[in-house]
């Protein structure tokens, strides 16, 4: 026993006390809201916490692994993510009208996931790499390997993981250094392409913008979703319903209440006053992820740090920008909070490698 108890302390040592403790926070009020959401389900409750413990061991696990290490992961996982989204392209399972999933035998994987981290490893340690002897050149680069994975994705088609990715992408080569006139140049560029991406776009993506301006035109196809959900969140008041006292979620009136619109189902039962205090955790994790980036003393670590970071802070703008009807339905989970172990896990090793950079202190070129 004393010899675990070492192993374990040992474990914890490069683990940041403030991360751990704001993360385990939202878990413990996504336990109690999928608790509530799934309608007390055994199975739900039990594979949440199996979950979350799996995920938890995962960034303790990569929180143990220096920074110089993690780096050099960078280029073989961007390499297989690329290999596999095109063997999505060329043999993936269809679902939906979407191919997005490679069929494993014993699994279905949707290597997608994996782009969320590969790609940002991928861009700092190409951007560390060169550092002393950057020029616009490198940033052309950077831009050519966002855009590969970018555009398999969309091509699959999952606008919402593109976005995604394309915003993790961006957040990196802008703490890289990329040129404000390059940002804004693109930035008028691609206010110039919309109607040319309005063309481009599938009938059901059309749909869901035209339901963001009006979900009355459909209330009970393509505006179901949102209706509902403004509704549970407005009928929350300040202080909410309470716990499990949420009519709208527990009459089933709520869509996918445990995953994509499990806020919703939060709204409702702690209100306004639950939503800010929500939201003040989730700007606390940014906020030391972002103190951690700026104490780094590596690019590397201030790339990645800062990058995932503020991939947490989209996730979560987006996800609740979407629940609560100001952005359209894109199918992105609520970090954190929502039920499922993919996203989760992805999330976590996320927080681990923050962690990473904030404990290990030294970097070694590679």
């Amino acid at each position: 026993m004393p010899r675990t108890s070492h192993w374990i302390l040992r474990g914890l040592r490069h683990v940041d006390g403030i991360l751990l403790t704001l993360v385990v926070l939202v878990l413990g009020i996504s336990l109690a809201v999928v608790t509530s959401a799934s309608g007390q389900s055994a199975a739900r409750i039990s594979g949440h916490l199996v979950n979350m413990g799996l995920a938890l061991g995962v960034m303790v696990m990569i929180a143990n692994v220096p920074p110089h290490l993690l780096s050099k992961v960078g280029p073989p996982l961007y390499a297989a993510g690329v290999v596999l989204l095109v063997g999505v392209a060329l043999f993936g399972e269809i679902r939906n009208g979407a191919r997005r999933w490679l069929d494993l035998g014993f699994m279905a994987f949707q290597p997608s996931e994996l782009l969320k981290l590969a790609l940002p490893l991928m861009l700092a340690w190409y951007f560390h790499r060169n550092e002393a002897v950057l020029r616009v050149k490198h940033y052309l680069v950077g831009g050519v390997l966002l855009l590969v994975p970018f555009l398999l994705i969309l091509r699959q088609p999952d606008l919402g993981t593109a976005l995604m990715i394309g915003a993790s992408g961006f957040y990196l080569l802008f703490f890289a250094g990329l040129p404000w006139k390059v940002i804004l140049g693109g930035g008028a560029l691609g206010a110039a392409s919309l109607p040319l991406v309005w063309g481009m776009m599938h009938d059901y993506q059309r749909q869901r913008v035209l339901t963001l301006l009006d979900p009355s035109s459909d209330p009970l196809g393509a505006g179901y979703h949102i209706i509902q959900s403004t509704i549970a969140i407005g009928s929350g008041g300040l202080f909410g319903k309470g716990w499990m006292q949420g009519t709208q979620n527990q009459l089933d009136f709520i869509p996918e209440r445990t995953t994509d619109f499990i806020f919703a189902v939060f709204g409702e039962e702690f209100g306004y006053a639950g939503a800010i205090l929500l939201v003040v955790l989730y700007l606390a994790i940014v906020a030391r992820g972002l103190v951690i980036a700026a104490r780094a003393p590596t690019l590397f670590g201030r790339l990645m740090a800062a990058t995932l970071s503020l991939n947490l802070f989209t996730y979560v703008f987006v996800n609740m920008g979407m629940v609560s009807g100001i952005l359209p339905v894109v199918g992105v989970p609520l970090p954190l909070m929502s039920y499922g172990g993919t996203a989760l896990v992805t999330l976590l090793l996320g927080m681990g490698i923050v962690m990473s950079v904030a404990t290990h202190r030294q970097l070694n070129k590679s």
